[in-house]
């Protein structure tokens, strides 16, 4: 087996992990300069969605919840992830709902992200959501939520002093303060 990857080859690829979110395979590559080598490759089996919702008066929420990973909470905007077969707004609709308790009426993409892509093949959709309504938050076991409704621009703020280091809300937040 030699695929050519640009300027890599790979001459060899075989699992060394999986469960039902991540596969982790160990190749056998050779550089582009050349030498042999070899890559560690984590295969994402869901795709990111990440979603911003804006009410007329110019408010969004976020949520706390620990990231059992870095071992802390964190501030982000509701994410969660889409299954490959499955429409990503399907699944943003289906994350705001579960993790803030709200539906909306229009939807838009605001930016598509490659996470990590040194190591991931992880990527996300971001999506901005409009025309607000409450229903039943409905969370799943492994989440442990807090919500908090605040203005846009201080979700912002948040990211500029730093307390919100999740790599999809930043990203989705300052490109909304960048576009409005």
């Amino acid at each position: 087996m030699t695929d050519t990857i640009g300027g890599w080859q790979r001459k060899s690829s075989r699992c060394v992990y999986e469960n039902p979110w991540i596969k982790v395979s160990h190749e056998e590559v050779i550089t582009p300069a050349g030498s042999d080598g070899i890559y560690g490759v984590v295969h994402f089996k869901n795709t990111a969605v990440g979603v911003i919702p804006i009410d007329g008066e110019g408010n969004t929420w976020l949520v706390r919840q620990t990231r059992y990973t870095m071992g802390e909470y964190t501030w982000e905007i509701p994410e969660g992830g889409c299954p490959k077969h499955e429409e990503t707004l399907v699944a943003a609709k289906r994350e705001l709902q579960e993790e803030v308790g709200l539906e909306a009426q229009h939807w838009e993409v605001l930016q598509r992200l490659q996470l990590s892509n040194s190591v991931t093949d992880e990527t996300a959709v971001i999506y901005l959501a409009r025309d607000l309504s409450v229903v039943d938050q409905a969370l799943e076991d492994s989440e442990d939520i807090e919500v908090m409704k605040l203005p846009l621009t201080e979700a912002i703020a948040m990211v500029d002093r730093g307390e919100i280091t999740d790599a999809i809300s930043v990203a989705a937040l300052l490109r909304l303060a960048r576009n409005g």
